[in-house]
């Protein structure tokens, strides 16, 4: 198995001088794994119970026949129609609606 070491800011094999990573792979993106934090406890506005973890939100709207509101379709299927709304986030009208 071949050792590496750091020669001049670049890593490469100690017998033979050759770089660990070729250019094109140097210029790749980086794969990294995507991190999302559960969700912090909350009463549920439905039956009152305890909610601390997201499995446990699925179950509760399951249990009381809800469904999540980010679930529904935009109405203007997600093009902007509102001047003031599309100049406070820096966004343009959509064609359609000027």
């Amino acid at each position: 198995m071949p050792k590496f070491v750091n020669r001049n800011g670049q890593w490469v094999d100690k017998a033979t001088g050759e770089p660990m990573l070729t250019e094109e792979q140097r210029a790749a993106p980086v794969a990294l794994p995507m991190f999302i934090p559960d969700i912090p406890a909350y009463e549920s506005p439905i039956d009152g119970r305890l909610i601390t973890s997201r499995s446990e939100r699925r179950e509760d709207l399951k249990r009381n026949n809800c469904i999540d509101a980010r679930d529904f379709p935009s109405a203007t299927g997600g093009k902007i129609r509102n001047p003031k709304v599309a100049a406070k986030y820096g966004m343009k009208v959509s064609e359609e609606f000027r």
